[in-house]
């Protein structure tokens, strides 16, 4: 431990890598649409781009800054961010499985669409013996590139997560190695009924969320107007305008709403107090306000219409169908557009739900994953990776592979 606090001290903040995620401290003051950001604010990284960083800063928004005005902001950020970097130049060359994935395995591209990557390596036996807990993921510093451990790649398969089928079955993926190809023809034992609730149901309830995320948003713009009037509503009189415009008589759960809606508001930063007279002042202040609700068109909803549709699909036919087409994929990218309500989204969602179910019900895939298939695969992986070790096969897996730091 004494070790790593000293290897830590001697690592220059300003050097490190910043994978998207990080929290970091701005060290430059910034004017931004006319606003001072101080130095010493909080932010996260957003994405790398032009030899920058875009910093979310909450309550303020994206602000573009350069690699030497921004620092890690605590230890185990840096720390984190030490690791995250070496674990990615070790392990790398470890790729066994690749491809594309996102908008652009699924047709839906556009100009400002990002290529995502995604993919599996295999750990050097070396990696897998100390102390030191291996990686199980490498994450590229932009984000847009993402490799699973094997292991976890087949465990997360057998659960039918959606992004690891899709990596397994997407027309552009291909084995980098060996040990890939293995993957690759093994991939029909995780497919399975399991994919109605991972994908499906899965889908549904996330539009369910984003409903409830609308509905809040709608509350938020009528209260912050409401707190204007003189005199100012109590809490109590709030609940019951709310509840009167949902026609509703629980005020309780109105009032439930708005200790959501001011808490919300704190944790991003723009209340002086999580309480009412907070969201009062806020109200009042009449400075920068989160998007109006009606701007608010959550865009990934089109990916969960796609994935109702290709568990539809996939369910009936025992084939998935990634790329949309047709009028459907139209469908699709008028609402990643933002041109479609989200109550219109949930009514298409709604009205494919039965489609869904009858698929579930009549098809020919097995009700779970092989299981055996899929631990025979996983020994086998474990197996060769111990053989080129002992054997000193070259190559990023042979005995003197980069061993972890401890």
């Amino acid at each position: 431990m004494t070790a790593r606090i000293s290897a830590l001290a001697e690592v220059d903040p300003l050097s490190v890598p910043l994978p998207h995620g990080t929290e970091v401290t701005l060290r430059v003051e910034r004017l931004h649409h006319g606003r001072r950001v101080p130095q010493g604010l909080v932010g996260r990284i957003v994405r790398a781009r032009d030899g920058g960083f875009d910093v979310l800063v909450t309550g303020v928004g994206e602000i573009w800054y350069e690699r030497a005005e921004l620092a890690p902001r605590r230890a185990g950020q840096l720390h984190f961010a030490q690791r995250r970097e070496a674990a990615w130049q070790s392990l790398f060359p470890c790729r066994v499985l690749e491809a594309t994935v996102g908008s652009q395995a699924w047709g839906l591209a556009d100009e400002k669409s990002d290529t995502d990557v995604r993919g599996a390596f295999a750990l050097p036996f070396s990696w897998t013996g100390g102390l030191a807990e291996p990686p199980h993921d490498l994450v590229s510093a932009d984000g847009s590139a993402t490799y699973w451990e094997a292991r976890k790649l087949i465990e997360q398969a057998l659960r039918a997560d959606p992004n690891t089928l899709e990596l397994l079955f997407v027309p552009s993926v291909k084995p980098l190695d060996e040990i890939g190809q293995w993957i690759l023809d093994a991939r029909e034992a995780f497919v399975s009924k399991l994919l109605f609730g991972s994908f499906g149901r899965y889908a549904l309830s996330q539009l369910d969320k984003l409903s409830a995320s609308q509905r809040l948003a709608e509350h938020r713009d009528l209260v912050l107007a409401w707190l204007c009037e003189d005199p100012t509503p109590s809490l109590d009189e709030l609940a019951r305008r709310l509840a009167a415009t949902e026609q509703s008589d629980d005020t309780h759960a109105m009032r439930t709403r708005l200790k959501q809606l001011y808490r919300s508001l704190w944790d991003q930063g723009l209340l002086e107090s999580n309480d009412l007279a907070g969201l009062t002042a806020y109200a009042r202040a009449g400075g920068r306000r989160p998007p109006d609700a009606r701007s608010l068109r959550p865009k990934n909803a089109y990916n969960l219409l796609r994935l109702i549709e290709l568990a539809r699909g996939w369910l009936a036919t025992g084939k998935p169908t990634f790329a949309a087409t047709g009028a459907f994929r139209e469908q699709l990218l008028t609402i990643k557009r933002g041109e479609l309500e989200l109550e219109e989204v949930l009514k298409q969602a709604e009205a494919m739900s039965p489609a869904l179910e009858a698929a579930r019900d009549g098809s020919a895939l097995p009700e779970q994953p092989d299981f055996e298939r899929a631990d025979a695969l996983l020994r086998r992986i474990h197996q060769e990776l111990a053989r080129r070790h002992v054997m000193n096969v070259p190559g990023p897996w042979s005995a003197s592979a980069e061993e972890p730091k401890t």
